[in-house]
């Protein structure tokens, strides 16, 4: 943990008299957290934490289903971490202020609809790089079509991706493997990417790694780095919505299900170990079955113009 952390966890135990157990309590939350961030988009400043960071991380919580006491106690942790920093002069903003816990535990995860995800394709074409365009087009084809998390997508290596049988091989949390298919939208945007991109890009920096995604100097892509990619699609979109990586794996298990995908099939496909993780995303289809019911099924809505009027 930083120095920042550091001074907090002394002043819970120096001047808030904490006990040894209790500020453990609260490293631990801590390190959680740090650990959130740098999976799904990167370790960034204190500072610089916003309101979509904590949603994400909020969601996250529900999906793995943890006790209403437990996230509240987390998000106490870190509303008493900002307390110090907004004291010490270190933030101006908590983006914990308006954050509030769920009576029920259906929380719905954050994705796009697919008239989005077509904005999001179309501006990813259009970075004024062309070689880093091929990469932006890539990384959102891989993400969106295979819903791995954003980690797993920055380690992912030339001999993981089997063009052949347009399968990779994931290397998950707890160094659990999975193999996960692609389409030939990913397939495609892979082949341009390494042609236009990777290739030349390699050369000129003189690198001989073997991690399919990386930056402008030819080093491995970080998840700090996809998060500012993604937001500057977002920019160049006609979307006013905000984006995080992990939304791209929300939409990606959404749209499978919409679609009539089997709920066991896609916790295979992302790697969960439980189904009962999956299933916060049943939620979601839900409401769409509904809706789709609704205007589509005849006997769905009453119709009371053929009813007699009380006498």
């Amino acid at each position: 943990m930083d120095q920042t952390v550091t001074d907090f966890l002394t002043y819970l135990q120096g001047e808030r008299q904490y006990s040894p157990e209790t500020v453990k309590a609260y490293r631990e939350d801590l390190e959680e957290f740090h650990q959130f961030l740098e999976d799904n988009g990167g370790v960034k400043p204190w500072s610089a934490i916003d309101q979509l960071d904590v949603e994400v991380y909020l969601s996250n919580l529900y999906d793995h289903h943890y006790a209403r006491t437990t996230i509240s106690r987390k998000l106490s942790t870190l509303r008493s971490l900002y307390n110090f920093l907004m004291s010490n002069g270190q933030a101006t903003d908590d983006p914990f202020a308006y954050i509030q816990l769920k009576h029920h535990q259906n929380h719905l995860p954050r994705f796009f609809y697919e008239r989005e995800m077509t904005a999001l394709f179309a501006a990813a074409v259009a970075n004024p790089n062309e070689q880093l365009a091929t990469r932006d087009s890539a990384v959102l084809e891989v993400l969106y079509g295979t819903g791995i998390r954003v980690s797993e997508c920055v380690n992912l290596t030339l001999p993981d991706v089997d063009f052949d049988n347009r399968m990779m091989l994931i290397h998950g949390k707890g160094n659990k493997e999975r193999y996960v298919p692609f389409g030939h939208y990913a397939g495609d945007a892979l082949e341009r990417y390494f042609t236009a991109a990777r290739t030349p890009l390699m050369a000129t920096h003189q690198q001989t790694h073997a991690f399919v995604f990386i930056n402008s100097r030819g080093g491995q892509l970080t998840t700090a780095g996809v998060t500012y990619l993604l937001n500057q699609i977002i920019k160049r979109s006609s979307l006013t919505t905000d984006i995080h990586p992990h939304m791209l794996r929300h939409t990606f298990a959404t749209h499978l299900l919409n679609r009539g995908a089997d709920l066991r099939s896609v916790q295979e496909l992302l790697g969960h170990s439980s189904l009962s993780t999956t299933q916060i995303y049943t939620h979601v289809t839900r409401e769409h079955l509904q809706r789709d019911y609704r205007q589509f099924f005849p006997r769905a809505t009453e119709d009371k113009s053929h009813q007699k009027k009380p006498s």
